[in-house]
């Protein structure tokens, strides 16, 4: 299965005139990479995230996902946010339960609910499945909108600054869960995701696409993380190609910073 954006262009109007967000976008994602967005704020890394999902329609070029245009939201991708985005009133368990129900309706109740116990395990959220997201700290409801997104077995996951709203300790520990759900637990092909965080990228990913604001290209440098895994977090700051990854980020982005000033 192969994600491709081929000269993706997306626009919003602003005082009559039209802006253009994405601009001639190449893009493609091989089967087993994880690939991550990075650049300044309004360079439209989730405005790209938001048009492969569905949410938003393309106005002009492609998104193909093994071939097929995406158009509209489907089950093929699931998406996790920031803000969790998790119905307050159910119980955590719920919450990936009706994910489940409203996009597998032709899963009988027993796979479904094999899916659903299978990724609340996964995440060890298991003994407070019972509890509603406020009762429970930030980084238990992001694991819960993390276990409801492999449970509905996407193809590709899509990640908006999932980890931004928490805390360093809890920032590491979700990372390192969700490499391990994905390379060992789960059927997903494809992850792309959203970051403002040099280092979560390069630990991360198989390849950093770097975006910049108009009137530059919207991607501007394409790099590959050639970073053996499993990567332990302590000792890859010290290797010298994350260094190297590390500091031609830095500059493109300052660079990509300058030019849109």
């Amino acid at each position: 299965m192969t994600l491709q954006l081929h000269h993706l262009w997306k626009g919003f109007r602003h005082h009559g005139t039209e802006q253009w967000v994405l601009r001639d976008i190449d893009l493609t994602i091989q089967p087993g990479e994880f690939v991550s967005l990075i650049g300044h704020s309004g360079c439209g890394k989730s405005t790209l995230v938001n048009v492969v999902g569905g949410l938003l329609g393309a106005d002009g070029g492609t998104v193909t996902l093994d071939g097929k245009p995406v158009t509209q939201p489907g089950p093929d991708r699931a998406m996790v946010f920031q803000n969790y985005s998790l119905l307050p009133w159910l119980s955590l368990i719920d919450n990936v339960r009706v994910a489940v129900q409203s996009s597998r309706p032709d899963w009988n109740k027993t796979k479904s609910d094999d899916a659903v116990e299978r990724y609340t395990r996964a995440v060890g959220l298991w003994d407070d499945r019972d509890k509603r997201p406020r009762q429970v700290s930030g980084g238990m409801q992001q694991r819960t909108a993390v276990a409801r997104a492999f449970a509905v077995e996407p193809r590709a996951l899509l990640l908006d600054e999932p980890f931004g709203a928490l805390d360093a300790l809890t920032r590491a520990k979700l990372q390192a869960q969700l490499i391990e759900l994905w390379q060992s637990e789960s059927d997903t092909e494809i992850v792309l995701m959203v970051t403002h965080g040099i280092d979560e990228a390069i630990l991360l990913s198989d390849r950093i696409v770097v975006m910049g604001k108009a009137p530059s290209p919207s991607v501007i440098d394409v790099i590959d993380v050639d970073l053996p895994r499993p990567r332990d977090r302590v000792s890859i700051i010290d290797d010298p190609h994350f260094r190297t990854i590390q500091e031609r980020l830095l500059r493109l982005l300052t660079d990509a910073n300058l030019d849109a000033a």
